[in-house]
């Protein structure tokens, strides 16, 4: 399955999020985000993963999800 921007901008927005806390959120401002961003965040909401339309709080699922994205960034990243 080849990535396509869709899922590239939804793991871009689960690299956001600070898992050191479930106490804090992302919160994707309507006037400010980019369509695109707004529509990552709304297609997070659908799949379960946040729990706003306009980001919010990482749902358990979402949290894994954010785990596995992160992990796989840090692999990947340049030394």
């Amino acid at each position: 399955m080849p990535y396509t921007q869709d899922i590239l901008e939804e793991l871009d927005l689960l690299s956001r999020y600070n898992l050191s806390t479930t106490l804090e959120g992302i919160k994707v401002h309507q006037h400010t985000a980019s369509e695109a961003t707004i529509a990552a965040t709304q297609r997070l909401h659908k799949k379960g993963l946040v729990s706003q339309e306009d980001g919010g709080y990482l749902t358990s699922l979402g949290r894994e999800a954010a785990e596995h994205a992160q992990a796989f960034l840090r692999i990947l990243k340049p030394d």
